[in-house]
């Protein structure tokens, strides 16, 4: 059965939908909601990681699609006992993290609510956009860095245990180096925020196609969302040059699957809770 997440994309026609944002000329726009009680729990994190992990999550859309993340509109829905103290806290992470990738925050709005939620707009540009659109039969899927850990952590959170301050949880780490070095040897790409087996699915959609695995994968790896890792497809003529450029930007990488018409796909959950 569609998810509503889906049913609600296929209400709308426009060609620029589809990717983790919307290029449109050389510029590429993309959001992200940041919910409480849907991405986190105030409990779990200070207001400085809140606002922190929110920015990173947006910037990473563009990350994805090889993108230089140009402004910032930021809506904030606040709750009445959140304090001025925790409002500068929350702007001063923005501002901070905003200013790490040189993005200059414009804007936005701020509504009353019973809930923190933020929601976030990345206005970049690119010169060569990477999309999830160009796969072909033979071509190699990979994954950067170390999957699993963003669910573990928050399983642990939910036993009421604690986590380390630089948790994947808490703080993504994006592969903007290593998309922009390899980006001529790629054909796809995107960001894993919804788990591998769920967004590896949505890549296979995006090109009408399957896949042989070339190794087992665990449901611990597979259904982490929320990594914000990176989501490769490339020819396995340029597997390595793309090897080289990882090794070069310090950037682990696995190679999982290779596209084929008759292939199969993963079963995948929402992994929000």
């Amino acid at each position: 059965m569609i998810n509503k997440e889906d049913f609600v994309i296929k209400q709308f026609s426009s060609a620029y939908i589809g990717d983790d944002g919307a290029v449109i000329g050389d510029m590429v726009y993309s959001m992200d909601s940041f919910f409480e009680d849907v991405h986190f729990k105030r409990a779990w994190m200070s207001i400085t990681q809140i606002a922190r992990k929110a920015m990173l999550i947006n910037i990473s859309d563009a990350v994805a699609m090889n993108a230089k993340p140009l402004y910032a509109l930021i809506s904030l829905s606040l709750p009445s006992n959140i304090t001025n103290n925790e409002i500068l806290e929350l702007t001063a992470s923005f501002s901070q993290t905003a200013q790490e990738f040189d993005c200059e925050i414009i804007g936005g709005d701020t509504i009353a609510s019973d809930k923190l939620h933020i929601s976030i707009t990345i206005i970049s540009k690119t010169s060569n956009p990477l999309t999830r659109r160009g796969l072909k039969d033979g071509d190699i899927l990979g994954y950067t860095g170390t999957l699993g850990e963003s669910k573990r952590d928050l399983n642990r959170l939910f036993n009421g245990e604690k986590i380390e301050p630089k948790s994947k949880f808490y703080e993504p780490i994006l592969r903007s180096e290593f998309i922009s070095k390899a980006r001529e040897f790629l054909s796809v790409g995107m960001d894993i925020s919804d788990g591998l087996f769920c967004d590896t699915n949505k890549l296979l959609d995006s090109n009408n196609t399957g896949m042989e695995l070339l190794n087992d994968i665990s449901n611990e790896i597979g259904s982490s969302g929320e990594e914000y890792e990176m989501l490769i497809g490339f020819d396995a003529k340029n597997l390595e040059d793309i090897t080289k450029i990882a090794k070069e930007t310090n950037t682990p990488i696995s190679m999982f699957a290779k596209i084929s018409s008759s292939g199969a796909r993963f079963e995948c959950l929402n992994h929000h809770f």
